[in-house]
């Protein structure tokens, strides 16, 4: 069986490398490669279908995990795994809980990436922490992902791009509907996220643009 891989990095090299850690003579894999978050947005909405994003936490100009947010509204079942040097507990937590299908370390060796990999695609789940219990999610960041959970795709992707600053008739524009319809989207988002406006909104998903640690520490760069 043939698998079609993306891998979403802002830089060239770990791209490379990643590319390489996967490939092996007798794999039967494509691998391609996207340096931002737009490009990766196409390639999944084309054809042939992807089996697998490995996409990097901190892209340029996108934050956190809002990039995630945003390719899981555009293919709800497709497996993507998080790939990134902020590998503390609280980020990871918050990454699966949001429905990511791993949590890929960049400090991992060629063999535990494709041990990782190996188990998303035969339907399992990826996490570094085995099992412990220490560092759980604070409840405000445990509210907003299961708020963010209820979205349907529709939603997930008018949320986007309110984080975007884009207006309701350029939404209406780019998902070809009126822009009566958006309203309504943006109306629900509101509800479901708990908040009053656009500007509640975009400021409680910003929670997410910020790297997840624990204690207050200063952010590692992905």
């Amino acid at each position: 069986m043939k698998y079609r891989f993306v891998i979403v990095d802002d830089h060239p090299l770990f791209r490379g490398a990643l590319r390489l850690a996967l490939s092996s003579p007798r794999s039967n894999i494509q691998i391609i490669e996207a340096g931002d978050l737009d490009t990766a947005k196409k390639l999944v909405q084309e054809p042939p279908d992807i089996d697998l994003v490995l996409l990097d936490l901190s892209l340029n100009g996108v934050g956190g995990l809002t990039g995630f947010i945003a390719l899981r509204a555009l293919e709800p079942t497709l497996p993507i795994a998080i790939v990134s040097a902020t590998d503390d507990a609280t980020t990871i937590r918050a990454a699966l809980a949001l429905g990511a299908s791993g949590f890929i370390s960049k400090s991992y060796s060629p063999e535990q990436i494709k041990l990782a990999v190996h188990t998303i695609l035969q339907g399992g789940i990826w996490s570094p922490l085995n099992g412990q219990e220490e560092d759980e999610l604070d409840p405000e960041m445990l509210d907003l992902i299961r708020c963010i959970r209820k979205l349907t795709p529709q939603q997930g992707r008018v949320l986007s791009m309110m984080a975007d600053g884009m207006l309701n008739k350029q939404i209406a524009h780019e998902l070809n509907v009126s822009e009566a319809t958006i309203k309504a989207h943006v109306s629900a988002v509101l509800y479901k996220l708990g908040v009053e406006s656009r500007t509640q909104a975009v400021i409680r998903l910003a929670r997410l643009k910020q790297e997840v640690v624990p204690g207050g520490q200063a952010p590692m760069r992905a």
